[in-house]
């Protein structure tokens, strides 16, 4: 009986020491992708801790680590446009702590998701309205990465202020109301209504003028065939093409051979 009572006090003290050296252990640690901010009695100091293993004064200092490694954040943004139309974007943002300033964040704004909520979140919001304000609602679409360049550029302007710097922002998703897409999508059909109707008329218009170019064509050739049927190339188209037969005509001079030149020359009177 005595020995299972020194057993657990043994147990007992053990564990009250180990809990003691928690509480009041000398060391930290600081992770990978961590800074530690150095704290003495709350206050926080100009001191920022790298990976590793550091010594501190226990019950004087405390170590708040904060994260330095590339966070990805969401957001969605209303904006309108210069022709005042409603635009959505949807925003991916690459972002992370300035590891040397780590302790100027905490101290002015606090942790990570402080670091969102006070400052992302209003800052994106803020920089597409004033970026989008710039544009028309087709130079949105027409000019995108310039859109995102001026957006990339304002926001990076406003976070490093806080000690946060910009990896990357995308406009992931940019769209308009429902009124203003159905407006787009009815000025596409009239453009290809439009285009339909000048290519029939174009088409109507070549179709005529070959016609006109044919007639031409047919008048010239007739011109030059009634300009070059001389008398002796009818007797020569005559005589290729006789059978050895000579037409007779009956008349008050009794029979006779046909004058073909007679035709020509009424004819070409």
């Amino acid at each position: 009986m005595t020995s299972k009572k020194s057993l657990y006090r043994a147990v007992r003290l053990i564990l009250i020491l180990a809990l003691v050296a928690i509480l009041f252990s000398p060391f930290v640690i600081v992770h990978a992708g961590e800074r530690g901010v150095l704290m003495q009695f709350g206050k926080v100091q100009q001191r920022v801790l790298g990976e590793g293993l550091h010594f501190i004064i226990p019950l004087v200092n405390t170590v708040k680590n904060l994260s330095v490694r590339v966070q990805k954040h969401e957001i969605s943004a209303e904006a309108s446009s210069k022709d005042l139309q409603e635009v959505f974007t949807d925003v991916a943002l690459n972002w992370h702590i300035i590891p040397e300033e780590a302790n100027a964040i905490f101290q002015q704004v606090g942790d990570e998701t402080a670091v969102v909520e006070r400052i992302i979140n209003p800052a994106v919001e803020e920089v597409i309205k004033a970026v989008i304000a710039e544009y028309t609602a087709e130079e949105i679409i027409t000019k995108r990465e310039e859109v995102k360049a001026g957006v990339d550029e304002t926001l990076t302007t406003r976070l490093i202020s806080y000690h946060i710097q910009v990896d990357d922002i995308s406009l992931v998703h940019v769209h308009f109301s429902q009124r203003f897409s159905d407006a787009v999508e009815a000025k596409q059909i009239a453009e290809q209504e439009a285009k339909k109707a000048g290519f029939v008329v174009l088409r109507a218009l070549k179709e005529a003028e070959a016609k006109v170019n044919l007639a031409r064509g047919e008048a010239e050739a007739q011109r030059l065939l009634r300009s070059t049927l001389t008398p002796e190339i009818l007797d020569k188209q005559a005589i290729d093409k006789w059978d050895g037969k000579l037409p007779l005509v009956v008349g008050k001079g009794g029979i006779k051979l046909l004058d073909l030149s007679q035709f020509v020359k009424k004819s070409d009177n």
